[in-house]
């Protein structure tokens, strides 16, 4: 009798970085990704080599494991990912990240460093702009941080669902 084939489940979400600037944040993100099994889509241009050490630096181990997925503009990126839910997640935003459902293979859009996302992109979908709670006045936190947040928010909410099913030591 054949051994049994393992289920593939579509990952519960997706990273998508719009022109990242820093090589440390993306391999922060990256890791991450690797260690929730999300896929990582790089929006060109970048503002750093994928060859930097600074960045594989930063994936240390995990950055050979990582589905990553490039694409050459927003526009490429867009056609590829048309029919995905999505998230933009901007201090801009009205709403907050915990007032939304995201639904698994939700694609996580987060901007470049200096610039965030494009002010066309948020003005097109204010419903699907959303912002991490933070005290009035202080400025933006850093995307590898606010990346690990909303990943794990989209994580508890598949779990929340049923979706994903930890074991007794919390590994999926």
């Amino acid at each position: 009798m054949p051994d049994a084939v393992p289920e593939v489940k579509p990952p519960f979400a997706h990273v998508v970085l719009h022109q990242p600037e820093i090589p440390n944040n993306t391999g922060n993100i990256g890791r991450t990704c690797v260690a929730l099994g999300v896929p990582l889509h790089l929006i060109h241009p970048l503002g750093f080599s994928l060859d930097e050490k600074a960045a594989r630096r930063a994936g240390l181990d995990y950055w050979p494991r990582l589905e990553l997925h490039e694409h050459g503009s927003l526009e490429a990126y867009r056609d590829r990912a048309v029919r995905s839910e999505f998230v933009l997640l901007s201090t801009r935003g009205e709403r907050s990240l915990f007032d939304l459902e995201i639904t698994s293979g939700t694609h996580l859009v987060f901007g470049g460093e200096s610039r965030g996302l494009p002010d066309r992109l948020l003005r097109e979908h204010p419903d699907r702009t959303a912002h991490l709670p933070m005290r009035r006045g202080e400025r933006s936190l850093n995307v590898a941080a606010v990346a690990c947040t909303v990943l794990y928010e989209a994580l508890r909410q598949a779990i929340a669902r049923g979706e994903i099913a930890p074991d007794a030591a919390g590994s999926f």
